[in-house]
């Protein structure tokens, strides 16, 4: 593995960790939508500024149905679905399917990319799954809502359809553009859904909101995914989508640690569990008669 990968892909997932237990302080002051909204459609313009000289690069005819597909599945649908989702059911069961993404772009990557499905990898994503499971146990409390899990899975199925669609894709448009439109398309269309069903007088406008919205902007929004679009492009999507399965486990650490939530037995399997799954969806068998690879029928 690429120390240059490595040190992106620990960054991505420090980031995405960290936005979790932010998110959730920042969320007492401000209606979900909006803040969704607020946070794309900022880190969208400010990367927008950033890289405006090379505003020849958009190629707005060629590549316009790209920018809107990847804002669709990779931004309305991933964090307008997730936000409705998150007030049917607990959080913990909320993550855990949303989180059953990887296995799907393992499928999709399979099916759509060409990429390889041995049985090591099979067993690596379900061990992962099993380790988000584990890790978030403890949020398995109260109502379960039959909408609130369609809606975790809607969730899932779109940010995996966002993930191959961008891997089968993105060669074609600048990847800083790419990220700059699908946050400003996105972003207008959550504003508007968060205009039509929300408040925006009930934004309470102090320093832990702020601090959300500004962690977002930049960090959360703009910088992590730049950072998840360039690691798909340049890497198998399955591998990257694999790796994603250390933001729940990390999110939940840095609760025991400063919100002083407990570590449990659970939490610590699943963090085994988790560690043995991206092992063993990166190992590359050392002959190749130990692989069994089954070629997906539509890849590339």
């Amino acid at each position: 593995m690429k120390v240059k990968w490595f040190l992106m892909m620990a960054g991505l997932i420090i980031i995405w960790g960290v936005s979790w237990p932010i998110y959730k302080l920042a969320l007492d002051y401000t209606p979900p939508l909006l803040f969704s909204g607020m946070r794309c459609l900022f880190g969208g313009i400010l990367l927008a500024l950033v890289i405006w000289k090379t505003r020849a690069r958009i190629q707005w005819r060629k590549n316009w149905q790209i920018y809107v597909v990847t804002a669709i599945l990779n931004i309305t649908l991933f964090y307008g679905l997730q936000t409705e989702g998150l007030r049917l059911v607990p959080s913990g069961l909320f993550s855990v399917i949303v989180y059953f993404q990887p296995i799907l772009v393992g499928l999709f990557a399979w099916l759509w990319l060409g990429e390889s499905m041995t049985v090591t990898k099979v067993i690596g994503l379900i061990l992962g799954f099993l380790g988000v499971i584990s890790v978030s146990a403890e949020g398995f409390t109260g109502h379960v809502s039959v909408a609130g899990v369609i809606l975790g899975l809607l969730t899932a199925i779109s940010w995996a359809l966002g993930t191959v669609y961008t891997k089968r894709k993105g060669h074609s448009v600048d990847s800083l553009w790419l990220v700059a439109f699908q946050c400003l398309i996105g972003g207008v269309i959550l504003m508007i859904a968060g205009f039509s069903t929300e408040k925006w007088t009930s934004i309470v406008w102090n320093g832990t909101y702020f601090l959300g919205l500004a962690f977002g902007t930049i960090l959360g929004i703009a910088v992590s995914w730049i950072l998840y679009v360039v690691l798909v492009k340049t890497g198998d999507a399955s591998v990257v989508a694999t790796s994603t399965f250390l933001v729940p486990m990390l999110a939940v650490v840095i609760g025991t640690v400063f919100m002083h939530e407990p570590f449990t037995v659970l939490l610590f399997l699943g963090i085994l569990l988790i560690v043995a799954s991206i092992y063993l969806v990166n190992r590359k068998p050392k002959r190749l008669k130990e692989q069994v690879t089954v070629q997906g029928k539509m890849g590339a």
